[in-house]
């Protein structure tokens, strides 16, 4: 690379057109190829002799990134009108395109940022700003087309480099004027990128792109709800887990109807043995709102999960709090399950009265053979068991539907 750019300085003339200018700028205006260029910027932007030179290095690689761009950009419109008049189309290089929409982005902020330092007088007089800003909030809303392309090929790399390129640009006032347009899309964009950095264990970038899809009223819920959710699998200490029972109370005292904030600090008690402050949290909230479902699921949880480590168990109100729960809303499988599971719970401790056992087993039949309906597959609530236990112990183990479900657990 070193004999490229000696060669490239002895091409050199003393042209007017190059006057002041040192000789490694000389150099890289003289690239008539973006790799040529981009190279000796690279190797070069330290001895460059200011930010103006800087800037106009990188104006001339924002150039012939948008040469690419334009002549990809103008075949795909002949192209459309091609099929307009059913005539052939012209084959275009497409990933060309996005990488020359992601070159002219890029190269073009660090054009503007350059060019928005003062001079060597002192003075700050943009030269390419206004010429620029037009023609990179095109090459950047073009990021969006190509981060779909990545996104739907499930590549995450290119999906952070294009979608995230987005992103990353979108609080820069130079885009101001695009945010009207944007509204439409980049909350779905940012949420889906959150998810993909996840997956790339980039989790400050999946926590900012989460942050920005919350903006979007449509998308608030679906993000807050993965930000926090990731934050919770990522903790590792128990300090990270009181720093973020913490954070999740400061968000519940902030928006006390937040169903997301409340579950997620329920869970966090439970996790921790916070009993006292599990149960003080939900007769709050039950107090505040008597027909709250997802109170009244979360309080028979808790209640059943201490039921199945005590000593002497007491399940009655564990199956109320579950049946209130199912009252105001029937169709979640797993609160079924749980109820079920209960009640079958509650049998096994009657002795002596066998009509009032099988008389639970039988309740206990109906709310599982419920949640059969609603998760056949079994998807998000395992009612196999349970269920197996009221036909094997209110039919019998020979009975048809005995032997069915006992065929399934062992398909598992």
């Amino acid at each position: 690379m070193k004999k490229l750019m000696i060669a490239a300085l002895m091409m050199l003339g003393t042209s007017a057109a190059f006057a002041g200018d040192s000789e490694p700028l000389k150099a890289i205006l003289k690239a008539k190829t973006y790799p040529e260029a981009e190279q000796l910027l690279k190797t070069n932007l330290g001895q460059l002799a200011n930010s103006e030179e800087k800037a106009k290095a990188y104006n001339h690689l924002t150039k012939l990134a948008l040469e690419k761009f334009d002549k990809e950009n103008a075949i795909q419109a002949a192209n459309m009108a091609a099929v307009v008049a059913k005539q052939p189309e012209t084959p275009y290089d497409t990933l060309g395109f996005y990488e020359a929409a992601y070159n002219a982005t890029m190269n073009g902020l660090e054009c503007m940022k350059y060019d928005a330092e003062p001079n060597s007088k002192g003075a700050v007089k943009p030269k390419y700003t206004e010429h620029l800003k037009m023609l990179i909030a095109n090459t950047r809303m073009q990021l969006i087309t190509a981060g779909n392309h990545y996104a739907g090929l499930g590549d995450q790399d290119g999906v952070l480099k294009y979608w995230g390129t987005f992103l990353d640009s979108d609080d820069n006032p130079i885009f101001a004027a695009s945010k009207a347009q944007e509204a439409q899309f980049i909350g779905q964009v940012a949420y889906y990128s959150a998810q993909f950095a996840n997956q790339a264990k980039q989790y400050e970038r999946a926590e900012k792109y989460a942050d920005i899809a919350m903006k979007d009223e449509a998308m608030r819920e679906k993000a807050q709800t993965f930000k926090y959710a990731m934050a919770q699998r990522n903790l590792k200490t128990h300090e990270d887990s009181v720093k973020y029972v913490n954070t999740i109370k400061e968000l519940y005292q902030r928006e006390p109807d937040n169903e997301m904030a409340f579950g997620t600090l329920c869970n966090m008690y439970n996790e921790l043995n916070m009993n006292a402050e599990l149960k003080a949290l939900i007769d709050d909230k039950l107090a505040k709102d008597p027909n709250n479902h997802t109170a009244w699921a979360l309080k028979g949880q808790s209640l059943m999960n201490q039921n199945t480590t005590a000593d002497n168990p007491n399940w009655d109100e564990c199956i109320e709090a579950f049946k209130k729960a199912i009252e105001i809303d029937g169709t979640n499988p797993v609160i079924l399950t749980y109820l079920g599971y209960s009640i079958n719970s509650k049998a096994a401790q009657v002795n002596g009265d066998r009509a009032a056992q099988k008389a639970l087993y039988k309740e206990a039949m109906g709310y599982l053979e419920r949640a059969k309906e609603i998760d056949p597959n079994r998807e998000r609530a395992n009612w196999a068991y349970p269920l197996y236990q009221c036909y094997y112990l209110v039919y019998a183990a020979s009975d048809p539907r005995t032997l069915e479900m006992e065929k399934l657990l062992k398909s598992k």
